[in-house]
């Protein structure tokens, strides 16, 4: 599956997480430059065709995706993406349309207001094409005060000035339920937008402290497009290049395909691509696109099979490092039984995420932990496990937790109450050799501890219409940060009763308290205490379970600029390029 690849502009506050497939690879623009690589040697270089020994583990705090000055990137060409949906509603900041493929759609074209050139993500600054400045004037009351560049306009002609800022509040802050943000955090506690000292000053004042302050404001709302119905359904199969503001524009678009092209309005550092086609396809007509030279890039490499095939083509460099993904498993508690918690609890210990991960990483040479959070990464810093003590692989705890909720094992080996077998389904999307694998494995736990896994196997292209509608019990997929802070704001997102992207549908008054309470502290060492302490608090529902922290594998055509793996780095769209 896919992975997407992150633009140094730090994704919206409202989408600290995108959802991504289970088998996705990863993001990621990284970093390596050309020539043979030796087993021992960093793979900043990227692995050449000629080298086909064991792969070391990447370093955490290395960027891996060829990074270079834009004076040494040529002008011109054309840089063709495979991608696995394009998502029906192009509305990046609506629930229906936060998907990690539109994120990456939305960075060629729309504004992105904040980046980053560290791979742990800090400092995070203003990205100069959209803000001068952005800066906390006041603490009591908090106030920020953004400075727009002069410069900035929308596609349509007009200023990007104070009022994009309102109408992404309002858009954004739950007040109006006509409305479908991803997360209203951050922008749920903002008293007022207004003018400062002119149309290009922008004044928020907050009702209460919050932090991060700095990601709130990230992507913006168009104010012609601000209307509640605009917002939730003007964006449907339409990416209104006249409500953007990027290097580039859409030039061509359908179900299958999208084509960028330069922004001709564009007042920043001219793009250096001619054009950008995306071709949507499954991961395994990827592969054989990669190898056939039909597309310049693959990052649906999450199988040993998949690296192999990579790793031959002539004129190749595969990029790896640490991805930005935490996959999971969620369990719908919307459903029967898992509406029951013991149910989910007997699930999670039933699940040998050791096995699992085995079948899913074999021949990759990387080194899988089962991770404990599902809002740090292990490499980051506060990381803690955040994994009930109860919730370890247990066959027959599992099978007791399950007696102790009234269930009795049948004479066909499974557990049964009030006559009813229990029996659960677990959805996978493509026909991926791997996935078909992991779904078979996760069937052959369950039916030791005595529950019945009916699998269900759905296209790539449904995926997103398969979340949104509920039309799933387990449901393996992946979580991806968009930036370091971002944990602050993917709690609510992830882990309250009203968290819009909350797909376990189970949550609890203290969950939602002690969420709340994280985004209140001032420095990080207090907001990774507060985050773990709501985490372990949520993780205690069953409601969800952290999988892997997979590696970021990009095969690239040689001479590709600043794309690969670079952590919570990366690149301005307009520098992404060919090297001369």
């Amino acid at each position: 599956m896919k992975n997407m690849r992150k633009m140094t502009a730090v994704a919206a506050s409202v989408a600290a997480f995108a959802m991504l497939l289970a088998g996705c690879g990863s993001t990621g623009n990284g970093n390596g430059s050309n020539g043979a690589a030796t087993a021992t040697e960093e793979p900043a270089a990227g692995f050449d065709s000629s080298y086909t020994g064991a792969l070391p583990m990447p370093k955490a705090d290395q960027r891996y995706d060829n990074h270079m000055d834009r004076d040494k990137v040529k002008d011109g060409g054309t840089l063709t993406l495979p991608i696995s949906e394009i998502t029906s509603n192009w509305n990046y900041l609506s629930t229906d349309g936060n998907t990690g493929y539109m994120s990456e759609l939305w960075s060629w074209y729309q504004p992105q207001l904040l980046m980053t050139d560290e791979v742990g993500g800090d400092p995070i600054k203003v990205n100069p094409d959209y803000l001068t400045d952005m800066k906390l004037v006041s603490s009591d009351p908090m106030v920020v005060q953004y400075d727009i560049n002069p410069k900035a306009k929308w596609n349509d002609g007009k200023d990007i000035d104070w009022t994009a800022f309102e109408a992404t509040w309002k858009a954004l802050n739950g007040q109006d339920s006509n409305y479908n943000p991803p997360s209203t955090d951050g922008f749920d506690r903002i008293a007022s937008v207004k003018q400062g000292d002119n149309a290009k000053q922008v004044i928020v004042t907050y009702s209460e402290p919050y932090y991060p302050w700095q990601l709130v404001f990230s992507s913006l709302v168009n104010p012609e497009a601000g209307d509640a119905k605009t917002f939730t359904q003007g964006w449907v199969k339409n990416p209104h290049n006249e409500w953007a503001a990027g290097p580039y524009k859409v030039d061509s678009f359908n179900d299958n395909s999208v084509t960028f092209v330069p922004n001709p309005n564009w007042w920043g550092d001219k793009a250096k691509l001619d054009k950008i086609v995306y071709k949507v396809m499954s991961s395994t007509a990827e592969i054989n696109a990669f190898q056939n030279g039909e597309i310049d890039a693959s990052t649906s490499i999450s199988t040993k099979d998949n690296l192999k095939a990579v790793r031959s083509v002539k004129d190749a460099q595969l990029r790896y490092g640490y991805s930005l993904k935490t996959r999971v498993l969620e369990y719908n508690g919307k459903s029967k039984p898992l509406d029951d918690l013991q149910v989910r609890k007997a699930l999670t210990q039933a699940f040998d995420a050791d096995t699992y991960n085995k079948i899913q990483f074999q021949g990759m040479d990387w080194d899988a932990k089962r991770p404990g959070s599902e809002m740090l990464l292990p490499f980051q810093k506060g990381y803690e496990d955040n994994m009930p003590a109860e919730s370890k692989f247990s066959t027959d705890n599992a099978k007791k937790t399950l007696e102790a909720d009234g269930y009795k094992m049948g004479d066909d080996g499974y557990y049964a109450k009030d006559g009813k077998t229990l029996e659960v389904s677990f959805t996978f999307f493509g026909d991926d050799a791997t996935q078909q694998a992991l779904a078979n494995a996760y069937q052959a736990m369950m039916k030791k501890a005595g529950i019945k896994i009916k699998v269900v196997n759905v296209a790539e292209s449904k995926f997103s219409d398969t979340v949104m509608n509920g039309d799933y019990q387990v449901l393996p997929m992946a979580w991806q940060a968009s930036a370091a802070l971002g944990f602050v704001t993917s709690a609510p997102q992830l882990y309250t009763s009203d968290g819009p992207s909350n797909f376990t549908y189970v949550s609890s008054p203290e969950v939602d308290k002690l969420v709340k309470a994280a985004g209140a502290h001032e420095k990080y060492d207090d907001q990774t205490k507060a985050v773990n302490e709501a985490e372990k608090a949520a993780l205690k529902l069953y409601g969800t379970v952290p999988v892997s922290n997979p590696g970021q594998y990009v095969a690239v055509k040689k001479g590709l600029a600043n794309y690969g793996p670079s952590g919570f780095a990366g690149n301005l769209p307009q520098n992404i390029g060919w090297e001369k």
